[in-house]
């Protein structure tokens, strides 16, 4: 599960239905690293499994939220969706993010609790009526890959809050590359990661 870590992070896949917040990745990340703390600084769904990156000091957290703030941590995921869409794109939208029904939504025009999502993606292969993308997030919000791309009628396999098919699958949603400035010396740091050897990963080998 750990990837990389040093004295101020810790770089780890995260299992699908395990939480990224507390009571979920940090008390396990505790246990095996041994620190005291570990603070979470960005967050993935809970069906979601992948890359992630936590801090283990606060001063270290401060870095890597304002590196967030600037747009300094490039996160790339793969995805399985259904249908073919287009080549390449960019998908940009207004999501209204219900907190009672924990669903976001693609609304027409900006209001209280509207905020921009974009992202960029790129079609990579197709099997079965489906096709792996390639999606780099420049927003972070919740469900927002979820939601853009079933907004545009390509849902993600197993995704059962937005109209995907096979939900006896795990959601087709991986965090698979991470890209940000060491909050201390300034180094550049990459890592990735393959999705897991099932299905509908192994639809396209």
């Amino acid at each position: 599960m750990i990837i990389w870590e040093d004295k101020a992070l810790v770089v780890c896949r995260k299992l699908a239905g395990v939480i990224s917040e507390d009571g979920g990745m940090p008390e396990l990340l505790k246990e095996q690293t041994g620190a005291t703390d570990i603070f979470c600084i960005h967050r993935l769904d809970r069906e979601t499994a992948g890359l992630m990156v936590y801090a283990k000091t606060k001063q270290a957290a401060a870095g890597l939220s304002a590196a967030i703030e600037a747009g300094g941590l490039e996160k790339r995921y793969l995805a399985v969706v259904q249908g073919t869409p287009p080549a390449e794109g960019v998908m940009r939208d207004l999501l209204f993010r219900d907190k009672a029904k924990n669903k976001s939504y693609v609304v027409k025009r900006m209001r209280k609790g509207v905020r921009e999502a974009v992202l960029r993606y790129e079609t990579l292969q197709q099997a079965r009526g489906f096709s792996l993308v390639r999606v780099e997030l420049l927003t972070g919000r919740s469900h927002q890959i979820r939601v853009q791309f079933a907004s545009r009628g390509f849902p993600l396999l197993g995704d059962n809050r937005y109209g995907g098919v096979h939900r006896e699958l795990p959601l087709a949603l991986y965090s698979a590359e991470l890209r940000f400035p060491h909050p201390l010396s300034g180094e550049t740091l990459s890592f990735s990661s393959n999705p897991p050897e099932e299905e509908p990963w192994t639809w396209f080998s």
